[in-house]
């Protein structure tokens, strides 16, 4: 089985990716950049983020689609990944219970 033929693990492991990429920004390049003088942490760790980011809104959106989300429950979601550590939130409190429509 492939595991990205499922939306539940797919937005799982991108939501994942997402939320460490942002605390790496956050909390070490970012750091490095203003206090250590290397901007290259930045430049590095920036466009990751900002792919998994949009991966990560993508996903979130076919999700809603493939599940038959509320609104309200796919604003929380994007919510989620503006929030350092939120899309650890997220998956804790909406994506665990999601039903495997691949099995």
């Amino acid at each position: 089985m492939n595991l990205f033929n499922s939306p539940k693990i797919r937005l799982r492991l991108v939501g994942f990716a997402e939320g460490l990429s942002f605390l790496i920004l956050v909390f070490i390049a970012v750091p490095l950049k203003r206090i250590g003088g290397h901007p290259e942490a930045v430049q590095l760790v920036g466009p990751i983020h900002g792919l998994l980011f949009v991966l990560y809104v993508l996903t979130v959106i076919q999700a809603k689609t493939e599940y038959n989300w509320p609104p309200g429950k796919m604003l929380l979601a994007l919510l989620a990944s503006v929030i350092p550590g939120g899309t650890f939130y997220a998956d804790h409190k909406i994506f665990r219970s999601l039903r495997n429509t691949a099995d």
